[in-house]
């Protein structure tokens, strides 16, 4: 077996290499005399054109449908190619399910038959019943190009926030789904990039985060500075939103809010580019002042949930693999901080609080371990799964034993 998929791939990469063989004729690209100055010298950028928008420049547009007319004319010649696409449609095409979920009395999962685009999203009233369709988002455009970034149900299960994104752009749009009926409301958020959404306890409404709208044609090739967090209520125009949180200093931190599932206190945490590093601060709900936990980008803090004033969080601070603590609000200093459960040998992936119980996933030998802990941090028992591989999936609600 080892030889013939050995053989295999050695013709393939025959029947790759005499393509690349073929001398490959380039269109000519254009270059002009824009020049700029930086710290006092004048640097040409003779390509700057090609940073305008695909979508607005006919140069660019015409640049773009030159260059992929050689691309693939040369990937089409190109013989390993039909049946390498055969094999891996083959073997991805088989139908597959998400970890059900539940919020709101309602389940909540996401189905694809093998070969779909994207995952179709299903809900029902309990375990066993008939699924109903909830939504398609192969069905939000003509042509496939809108996706679904996110899906968040409310605590009431009555409406889910839904972001969407076109043509792979990293803008998002967020939308409100009524649950029962499947139709989306009126409510349009634009402007939201690399944000969550996060519903508060009576279901009145989320935080989101954005940018202000970009000016002039930069929506595509602008820089984004200085994102807001907002508070978002259902049925109101995005003008009406609360303005949260915003660093009118800082052009390049980011923000997300949560409120905690008890609704009493608001979580902020502060990210600056994409390193795992975060500052955190809490408020109580209704405040309007955040009061800092942790004040400098050093350490990983991923807030897991809460008992009362006692913060749980996944932290790598003074443990690279991963460990979990404890965090008294009302004692926020580090030197009051409590460890739960301590860095083991191996790496620490997710982390839920579910029917009063941690639920870790590790990675141990490039597979999944899974253990059961107290709130206290004492090891009940570890999950015996099926066989080697990747299990996630174990979220939930401390109260709930599903």
């Amino acid at each position: 077996m080892k030889w013939m998929l050995l053989t295999g791939v050695v013709v393939m990469l025959v029947l790759m290499a005499r393509a690349a063989e073929e001398k490959v004729s380039y269109p000519t690209t254009k270059r002009s005399d824009f020049t700029e100055t930086l710290h006092g010298e004048k640097v040409a950028d003779p390509y700057r054109w090609l940073e305008d928008d695909v979508r607005k420049s006919k140069d660019v547009e015409n640049w773009v449908a030159d260059e992929n007319k050689v691309t693939f004319g040369y990937l089409e010649k190109i013989a390993a190619r039909k049946p390498l696409q055969k094999r891996l449609t083959d073997l991805w095409n088989y139908e597959r399910y998400s970890a059900p979920f539940k919020e709101g009395g309602r389940y909540f999962f996401a189905r694809n038959d093998g070969l779909q685009n994207q995952s179709v999203l299903y809900t029902m009233d309990t375990l066993d019943g008939k699924p109903r369709l909830l939504l398609d988002p192969n069905k939000l455009s003509k042509d496939g190009t809108i996706a679904l970034t996110g899906f968040e149900v409310s605590p009431d299960g009555k409406r889910a926030a839904v972001s969407l994104s076109e043509a792979g752009s990293d803008w998002q749009n967020i939308k409100v789904l009524d649950i029962e009926t499947g139709q989306f409301l009126d409510d349009d958020l634009k402007w939201v990039k690399f944000s969550g959404m996060s519903w508060t306890k009576d279901a009145r409404g989320f935080f989101y985060s954005r940018y202000d709208e970009p000016e002039g044609g930069s929506k595509f090739t602008g820089a984004n500075k200085f994102q807001k967090a907002y508070f978002h209520t259902v049925g109101k125009a995005q003008k009406d939103d609360t303005l949260v949180y915003e660093r009118k200093d800082q052009p390049d931190w980011s923000f997300s809010v949560a409120q905690t599932d008890d609704g009493k206190y608001e979580l902020k945490t502060t990210r600056k580019g994409t390193d795992a590093k975060y500052r955190v601060a809490f408020r109580e709900a209704g405040k309007t002042d955040f009061i800092d936990i942790v004040d400098e980008f050093a350490n990983e803090y991923s807030f897991i949930d809460n008992a009362g004033p006692i913060f749980y969080f996944k932290t790598d601070l003074k443990a690279p693999l991963g460990r979990v603590i404890a965090i008294d609000i009302r004692k926020p200093k580090p030197e009051d901080w409590m460890e739960l459960i301590p860095q083991a040998p191996e790496k620490l992936g997710g982390v839920g609080l579910v029917g009063n119980l941690f639920v870790c996933s590790y990675l141990k030998d490039v597979r999944s371990v899974v253990k059961c802990y107290t709130p206290e941090g004492k090891l009940v028992r570890e999950v015996e799964l099926p066989g080697i591989g990747s299990a996630a999936g174990f979220g939930g609600k401390r109260a709930e034993k599903e």
